[in-house]
């Protein structure tokens, strides 16, 4: 389906096309795809902009998903994306995307845009549990300013309570005081 607000790559107007109109001012970047330098950057926008990228088979996560909630303003590179779907899907080869082949339950799922995006407690987690230090700084931050996404993230790690690296996850978010 096209978007009137959004612009791909030979969708409707060619890469040199969505260039030269970035070059005049007139589109930006987003996802995999343009936007109107004046339309407001919404988390439909951004979920749909990685429609070419997620298709049905794949769910945008980790920093991905958390810049489509807007827990976080700048798009990140590269996306971190994983298998939504019960049958096991190739994964392409690409410097801007990291796959994760393990399936994300249907419940931690939800669709922005018609787009499989892991839900704000889900993402919450992951990013805690991570040993990356950006993820883990992103993570501290989106607990701070929405208590609810950290509540749904620490319901979450009591239903789990084996899931690995969960320990990780609860700490730093237990560790976590509000304004």
């Amino acid at each position: 389906m096209v978007s009137p607000f959004l612009f791909f790559v030979d969708e409707r107007l060619s890469l040199a096309e969505l260039s030269a109109a970035c070059l005049d001012g007139l589109l930006v970047p987003l996802g995999e795809g343009f936007m109107p330098a004046d339309a407001a950057e919404t988390p439909w926008m951004r979920a749909r902009s990685l429609l070419p990228l997620l298709g049905d088979r794949w769910a945008a996560v980790r920093a991905s998903a958390a810049w489509i909630h807007g827990a976080v303003s700048e798009e990140p590179t590269p996306h971190h994306v994983q298998r939504a779907g019960a049958t096991r899907a190739r994964a392409r080869s690409d410097a801007r995307t990291v796959f994760h082949d393990v399936r994300l339950e249907p419940v931690d799922v939800c669709a922005v845009a018609g787009v499989h995006v892991s839900s704000p407690g889900r993402t919450l987690v992951d990013l805690a549990r991570s040993d990356d230090g950006a993820d883990q700084a992103l993570a501290r931050t989106w607990a701070v300013a929405d208590p609810l996404v950290r509540g749904a993230a620490e319901q979450w790690l009591a239903r789990h309570p084996r899931f690995p690296h969960g320990r990780r996850a609860a700490l730093l978010l237990s560790g976590v005081t509000t304004r």
